[in-house]
């Protein structure tokens, strides 16, 4: 998920974050933008496991790693984690990366399973989640360490959200319904 530092207009002007933040092209919106990358972990009902903040510029194939380390088992990845290089590369160190192509129209029209369809729609939703009820987008904080906390406290928020959602047997990702 993209979080934009300033307005794209006043990136050349932002001191805030001048070490660490670069530019990057948000897909969804088709824009360049100046911030960072938020890339997530999460297990199957929906709870973060692992967040990691990079610089927007640092492409999603180099964040892997630090994502799967001590893992192993099956895990599904958004388009830009499909690079068959990566994917041999991890199956040796016992990591299945599951990723759709990187375009839709180039992928055969049988091959899209329902379930990896439903899994992606959890993870969608995860951050859907974090930027409407949290504002992840947004960022006011004016130093590296007050974003890594603003971060942390929307992790958390999220999974005790999740988890008062399990315990009143409730569909885990619900958010509505903690709040009425």
């Amino acid at each position: 998920m993209p979080i934009p530092v300033c307005q794209f207009a006043r990136a050349y002007r932002c001191h805030r974050y001048d070490d660490t933040a670069s530019f990057g092209k948000d897909h969804t919106c088709r824009q360049t933008f100046y911030g960072f990358r938020l890339h997530l972990r999460l297990c199957w009902p929906g709870v973060i496991t692992q967040m990691y903040l990079a610089p927007a510029n640092v492409h999603e194939g180099e964040i892997v790693w630090d994502l799967t380390a001590g893992t192993s088992g099956l895990l599904l990845g958004d388009r830009n984690y499909w690079l068959p290089t990566l994917q041999a590369a991890l199956r040796k160190v016992g990591v299945v990366l599951q990723a759709p192509f990187r375009k839709a129209s180039s992928q055969p029209a049988k091959s899209w399973s329902p379930v990896l369809g439903r899994v992606r729609y959890r993870i969608d939703t995860v951050f859907g989640q974090l930027t409407d009820r949290c504002g992840a987008k947004r960022v006011w904080a004016r130093d590296l360490w007050h974003l890594r906390n603003r971060l942390l406290r929307m992790a958390l928020m999220h999974t005790l959200c999740v988890l008062f959602n399990l315990q009143d047997q409730a569909p885990p990702l619900q958010l509505d319904r903690l709040v009425a």
